[in-house]
């Protein structure tokens, strides 16, 4: 099996058990070894008291983004730490984009950068994520 046929596998198995990806309305749009793509549509609910995007929604997206990305190689892998800066606001209509893309792979740690942009180019956030890989496959090869 070649490394994009692995990293499609592999989001495929984890998109069949990621509910919270999917309540949000997020959109899986791109998957390849150590990268991945997330969209979501800002909607009414992603909303917060200021009327944009709520902070923890836009971390949401870039952390599946992330997750997807960390788990291509089918190897289970989850976060143990996660920071974000945002940078623009996200509003009502607004389509946003998270790309994560595989900075540092050594052994059991990865490092992961994701960026979440509007539509017309606009960086929202910027996210960085830190990676540790269980040794457990998503599917069995």
């Amino acid at each position: 099996m070649d490394a994009e046929e692995r990293a499609r596998r592999s989001a495929e198995a984890m998109w069949r058990g990621d509910g919270a990806s999917a309540w949000f309305g997020m959109t899986l749009t791109h998957v390849a070894e150590g990268t991945a793509t997330l969209e979501l549509a800002v909607e009414a609910h992603h909303a917060n008291g200021h009327g944009i995007c709520h902070g923890g929604v836009v971390f949401a997206l870039a952390d599946s983004a992330f997750a997807f990305a960390c788990n291509s190689r089918n190897v289970t892998t989850v976060a143990f730490q996660n920071a974000i800066t945002y940078l623009a606001p996200a509003r009502l209509g607004d389509r946003l984009s998270a790309t994560a893309r595989e900075r540092s792979l050594a052994g059991r740690n990865g490092i992961y950068d994701a960026t979440v942009t509007r539509e017309d180019g606009t960086v929202i956030a910027e996210f960085r994520g830190h990676s540790r890989a269980l040794g457990t496959q998503l599917f069995e090869e």
